[in-house]
């Protein structure tokens, strides 16, 4: 059996990489701090660091830290792990965190639609608010219709491309 070898890769590049994509997720409308975290642990080969890795990394403090990990835990796309046998927490980024994310924001878009019903009764449906808050909620009717379907042909894509699990 073949023995994996460590690669080595240039800490500048990595640097930039994590920047520059933390920059992309910031203009689309992510927190700075956890953007540069989620980029960090994307990076990382592991997929997991520790708290202190990433305040390391990113010459960030522990409460920076602590902070966009709990946003990033709340929109799920990272999770917390104990280390075996020790008190310190990873924080972990998965293969499937877009999926998840999506698939975990379909609650959040039916709570929406319930506020939206509720608000085009209130307002009226003939009055301009009602109406914008109909064609809201009709929007988010839509777009929920497909969600499925657009989560089966992702994971046939993911399986004819990559595999399976990466």
């Amino acid at each position: 059996m073949a023995e994996s070898k460590a690669v080595e890769r240039d800490p500048e590049a990595v640097s930039r990489f994590v920047e520059h994509f933390a920059a992309q997720l910031v203009e689309a409308g992510m927190p700075r701090m956890p953007a540069r975290v989620f980029a960090a642990l994307l990076a990382s080969d592991a997929g997991a660091l520790t708290s202190a890795e990433l305040s390391d990394r990113l010459r960030i403090s522990p409460a920076a830290v602590s902070g966009a990990v709990r946003y990033l835990s709340q929109v799920h796309l990272v999770s917390r792990e104990r280390e075996p046998g020790s008190r310190r927490e990873r924080y972990r980024v998965h293969s499937d965190q877009w999926y998840e994310a999506l698939t975990n924001r379909q609650a959040i878009v039916k709570r929406w639609q319930a506020a939206l019903r509720q608000g085009v009764a209130g307002l009226g449906e003939e009055t301009p608010a009602g109406r914008r808050l109909a064609e809201t909620l009709v929007f988010f009717e839509f777009i929920e219709q497909d969600v499925a379907g657009i989560m089966e042909r992702w994971r046939e894509y993911r399986e004819k491309n990559l595999g399976g699990t990466v």
